[in-house]
């Protein structure tokens, strides 16, 4: 464990320039804090928390000039990694041939330095992993985007109201592989923060951030912080055997209670770090002498996402929301061998309708109870 003075927190950031790195860090913009590339600590949301609950998301003047006082935003680190549009490829009509040219996205991406890594964010990074890295099939865009990542991870020393991390085994202490991990301790005087290296990566940069040896009591410190923040999470779910609850409910009346507040507007799965959905669309000029084929972003709760030749597989509202969490908190168990949900919360304080995974898992878990009690009264 180190100790980095705030005031030499731009050195760090400098150090990473130096090494090619395209800087990307948290930061205020259209009142919330988003990530975005910084060049500063002074770009940094410097002061800045943020209130949440379900359909509420505010900022707030803090009464010290921390870094890290926030939680999280509407963005993750995902819309880096696996961006929300890319070109496949071209095709350009030449005389009576076409030539097929290569996506410009394939062409080397930038370089990312990742700072203000949260543990649940660090954790929906590694579940991405599994969908785009693994031994069967392997999406080029993030393997290159990924492999030459470095992480700055950020313990929680604050919750937020709709943050349930602790329920998911997710956080709030860093848990995951990083390059450097911070814990920021400011107060009576003090403000620094303990550093953890995490990769040979990770060491080579904290050669050129002056940094001292942490004692047994400024590690105490900020373990106490982060356990603190362990204690209040605004949030918690129940995931004892929610797999099968999931799995055993596909047909509960539940669904059409949730369906009949969700707006289909697919806000859960864009704020979602680990959600993966996207379309291939193809699009041409009016002349008909250039095409387009894109990836994008799509969700399960969009119409279209279910149309096969033979109509649409899933219609109602009430299917597109159970396969939406029973994907996540189920089914994703099976594919990926870990849940698809981090406890970010996101998903909660960004519905416009104020819908709560949590309250939905917990609900459901009620009604099985109460249907299996009355089969057994035979009531």
């Amino acid at each position: 464990m180190f100790i980095i003075q705030r005031r030499d927190f731009d050195i760090l950031i400098s150090a990473l320039k130096q090494r090619g790195y395209t800087i990307v860090g948290p930061a205020v913009r259209d009142n919330a804090i988003v990530y975005d590339e910084v060049n500063s600590a002074s770009d940094f949301p410097v002061g800045w928390t943020d209130e949440q609950e379900k359909a509420t998301y505010r900022l707030k003047r803090r009464a010290d000039e921390a870094l890290f006082g926030y939680t999280v935003g509407p963005q993750s680190w995902k819309r880096f990694l696996f961006p929300s549009h890319v070109k496949l490829l071209s095709v350009v009509k030449k005389g009576k041939t076409m030539e097929i040219q290569s996506d410009a996205s394939n062409e080397k991406p930038p370089q990312y330095a990742f700072i203000g890594v949260r543990s649940c964010e660090l954790n929906a990074i590694v579940i991405q992993d599994k969908v785009f890295m693994n031994e069967q099939f392997s999406d080029p865009t993030y393997v290159l985007r990924r492999q030459n990542a470095f992480i700055v991870a950020v313990n929680c020393t604050q919750s937020g109201g709709t943050c349930f991390c602790v329920s998911m085994n997710t956080g709030p202490r860093v848990k995951g592989k990083f390059d450097i991990a911070l814990t920021e301790v400011i107060g009576n005087g003090i403000h620094h923060f303990v550093a953890e290296v995490g990769s040979d990566k990770g060491a080579e940069v904290m050669k050129e951030v002056p940094h001292k040896s942490a004692d047994a009591s400024e590690a105490g410190v900020a373990e106490k912080l982060v356990d603190a923040t362990a204690q209040h999470m605004g949030r918690t779910m129940n995931t004892d055997g929610i797999k099968e609850l999931l799995f055993n409910n596909i047909d509960s009346a539940h669904w059409d209670d949730v369906a009949r507040r969700c707006l289909m507007c697919a806000n859960c799965t864009m704020v979602c770090p680990t959600c993966f959905c996207s379309t291939v669309e193809d699009v041409t000029d009016l002349s008909g002498d250039h095409a387009e084929r894109w990836r994008r972003w799509d969700s399960c709760f969009t119409m279209d996402f279910g149309k096969v030749t033979g109509g649409n597989f899933r219609p109602s509202s009430n299917a597109r929301y159970r396969q939406w969490m029973t994907h996540k908190l189920a089914s994703w168990i099976n594919q990926f061998g870990a849940s698809g949900c981090v406890g970010c919360g996101r998903c909660i304080t960004w519905c416009p309708v104020g819908i709560d995974i949590t309250a939905e898992a917990e609900a459901l878990r009620k009604n099985s109870v109460r249907i299996e009690a009355e089969h057994s009264t035979g009531v």
